[in-house]
């Protein structure tokens, strides 16, 4: 039976290699995470979101998986998994593995025999025959979201086979019904093991368009055509749910590209039984989930696409988040130059995201306010960055400049940076040279600092994620923005069965005006949530204070 128990969850989400080091190699484990599992606790967080761990040659950091039912080497076995797993279980902490199943490693051995024409492992795959002469063009124009081409040509069958991210994760043939059943299989044997759900992995990419037609490719060589949402993708996702996610009392979350507000319904509606969530990107200023050319952020352009989120039937249950693996940090991108003020700006941050109707996700740091880093052109790890960095260098030189500057907004790399425990050698993530570039700030931002101050960044968390939990105003209530247009404050009303809560956030690094409106009425009011300890006791006519944040209880 299923208790739709995400609906009021906070989960955190855990990237393996850069959380926590337990043997001392510089690559995170899951000897690392077990140690970490009672401040995981302390949070007050119902789930944690586990990034890859299974076998994985690690193109693309784990997801481009060449075992689905086995661990990774440098992460540990399943016996430690399993010991992880009941150490979260024990603590009332539920497991969410990342379900990548778009496409596989090439050193998967379905794809290792697919390469012979005549084997039953040929059809898991997308090979087609090119075009040209001598077949030496790729089958169409599509493009790769890791930049070039979407076509590898393979020399030993003559054919090309379909990548849409690196040339070494191929794309599964999802019309094929054994790889349907393929797929059911590995989620029913990690839930048999004991799994809550699934976070799936670009998963509206599995049905492409009928014949793969051209697309239309907006720029040579960077171009992105994506036939998200394709034509069986509803039909394929309902068979999932019925083999598999509907006999568990589980939670799954798509990372959607391409469902958007007005088609949520068909997609992450109870009673179509497919997924029960969705990440979407609109409010993060991206197209979709690997999008690198920054936006300048705008927060009545947020507050709107946040609304309509809010605005579905209760039968669809959004989700927020802030920070994740693909996606840089998120002070700078929301708030602006915080200056000084970082950790009131988290706060602020923290504050207008726990309150919506939503699942919300904590990125690993973000509740300490880790930022991004000042990185040099050599410390770019990620396949994403270095693709770039590659291709720019070939074809366009003079906007080298150019590509580095975008990187130091939005690579992918800012967010693995490792985990800042302690101020520390390696800030406390291992006793060896970390595998990737640690944040030269650690000294400043680690997990000891915010455990020794009362008012840290942290500490607000927890009081945070703690005042929500159980509130039916806040899991069912309505939502209703005050203020919408306002290009500086992120204030809203939650109400349900008489029970009010008002939000109230000021984003700018700068004292700001706030009128009450006129809709805001009340007899009492509580203040049940503020990161200035003087907060007025009730909303009224006043001056917020630079980042300013305060929940109030009214009736």
């Amino acid at each position: 039976m299923k208790t739709r128990w995400y609906k009021d969850a906070v989960i955190y989400q855990i990237y393996p290699r850069s959380f926590c080091d337990g043997n001392g190699d510089g690559i995170g484990d899951i000897k690392g995470i077990i140690s970490k599992l009672d401040y995981i606790k302390s949070l007050g967080v119902d789930a944690v979101w586990l990034s890859p761990v299974y076998k994985s040659p690690n193109d693309d950091n784990g997801y481009d998986i060449s075992d689905y039912r086995d661990i990774m080497d440098e992460f540990g076995t399943l016996d430690d998994w399993k010991e992880m797993l009941d150490g979260m279980h024990a603590r009332g902490i539920r497991l969410v593995m990342d379900l990548v199943v778009n496409h596989t490693s090439d050193e998967h051995a379905w794809f290792v025999e697919s390469r012979n024409k005549d084997s039953e492992y040929r059809d898991y795959y997308i090979w087609r025959k090119g075009r040209g002469k001598n077949g030496k063009k790729p089958p169409n124009n599509w493009t790769s979201n890791f930049v070039g081409p979407a076509w590898e040509y393979d020399e030993e069958s003559g054919e090309w086979y379909l990548h849409l991210f690196s040339k070494k994760q191929p794309d599964l043939n999802w019309e094929n019904p054994k790889v349907r059943q393929e797929v059911a299989d590995i989620c029913n044997y990690w839930f048999d093991l004991g799994v809550d759900g699934f976070r799936c992995d670009v998963i509206t990419y599995i049905s492409k368009q009928k014949g793969l037609p051209n697309g239309k490719v907006k720029f040579p060589i960077i171009g992105q055509e994506k036939y998200t949402v394709g034509p069986h993708y509803h039909e394929y996702m309902h068979e999932l749910n019925q083999r598999s996610f509907s006999k568990y009392d589980s939670m799954t979350v798509g990372e959607s590209i391409g469902i958007t507000p007005d088609n949520a319904g068909e997609a992450i509606d109870e009673r179509v039984e497919e997924l029960d969530t969705v990440f979407s990107f609109d409010h993060m200023g991206v197209d979709f989930a690997m999008d690198v050319l920054p936006r300048k952020f705008n927060l009545a352009k947020y507050k709107k696409i946040l609304n309509r989120w809010q605005q579905l039937p209760k039968t669809c249950q959004p989700t927020i988040f802030l920070e994740n693996h693909d996606q840089p940090r998120c002070l700078p991108r929301f708030v602006g130059d915080y200056k000084d003020k970082r950790e009131l700006a988290g706060m602020a941050l923290a504050t207008s995201m726990l309150f919506m109707r939503a699942t919300p996700y904590i990125y690993q740091g973000q509740e300490i306010g880790m930022t991004n880093c000042n990185f040099k052109e050599e410390d770019y790890l990620d396949i994403m960055a270095t693709r770039v960095f590659q291709l720019i260098k070939k074809y366009f030189p003079p906007l080298m400049p150019y590509a580095k500057k975008v990187m130091l907004k939005r690579a992918r790399d800012h967010a693995r940076t490792p985990m800042q425990w302690t101020d520390g050698e390696n800030a406390g993530f291992s006793t060896t040279k970390p595998w990737m570039l640690v944040n030269p700030n650690y000294k400043e931002i680690n997990v000891a600092d915010n455990e020794n101050r009362e008012d840290s960044l942290l500490n607000f968390y927890r009081k945070a994620i703690a005042y929500r939990k159980g509130k039916d105003v806040i899991i069912n209530g309505e939502f209703s923005l005050v203020y919408p247009k306002d290009k500086n404050i992120f204030a809203y009303i939650r109400e349900y069965q008489g029970r009010k809560l008002f939000v109230l956030v000021n984003y700018k690094n700068k004292p700001v005006k706030f009128k009450m409106p006129k809709e805001l009425t009340f007899t009492n009011a509580n203040l049940a949530l503020s990161n200035y300890s003087d907060s007025r006791p009730a909303p009224e006519n006043m001056t917020l204070r630079e980042y300013e944040a305060a929940v109030y209880e009214l009736e």
